[in-house]
């Protein structure tokens, strides 16, 4: 059996098509204690200037153009962007419905569609399993 590779399926162009739309980005504070020293500032300054509440929850707030406040040319803060970032695209929901890897490749250009699904989701697996590591 081929060696599963996270990079089979993905590779981020950072292109910013899953920095914008409405959700906003959910942040831990580990996310935001990492923020905060990445870009110099305190997490209270992180909390109250780059994030908003979405359900009592801090997201990062979206710019005029609806991107991440983050995003400009691309991300500014990607070394270490927060956990719900760096899951993408690798999520359980395209484990449970193969038809969302499709829905994501549409509007992303470093999901790769020439992998056959059952490779995607067996790559997928593995991440989520811990058994291999995102290379991206």
């Amino acid at each position: 059996m081929k060696e599963l590779k996270s990079t089979d399926i993905f590779e981020c162009t950072m292109c910013g098509k899953c920095c914008q739309g409405y959700g906003g980005t959910y942040v831990t504070e580990t996310d935001i204690q990492a923020i905060a020293e990445f870009i110099g500032k305190s997490p209270e300054t992180v909390r109250e200037e780059y994030c908003q509440l979405s359900g009592g929850k801090p997201v990062l707030a979206q710019g005029e153009d609806g991107k991440c406040v983050f995003f400009t040319d691309k991300c500014s803060i990607h070394p270490v962007k927060p956990k719900m970032c760096r899951k993408w695209p690798f999520l359980e929901a395209v484990l449970r419905d193969e038809k969302n890897w499709e829905r994501m490749a549409s509007c992303c250009p470093g999901c790769k569609t020439d992998a056959p699904i059952e490779h995607v989701k067996a790559v997928i697996q593995a991440l989520l399993n811990g058994e291999i590591q995102d290379e991206g």
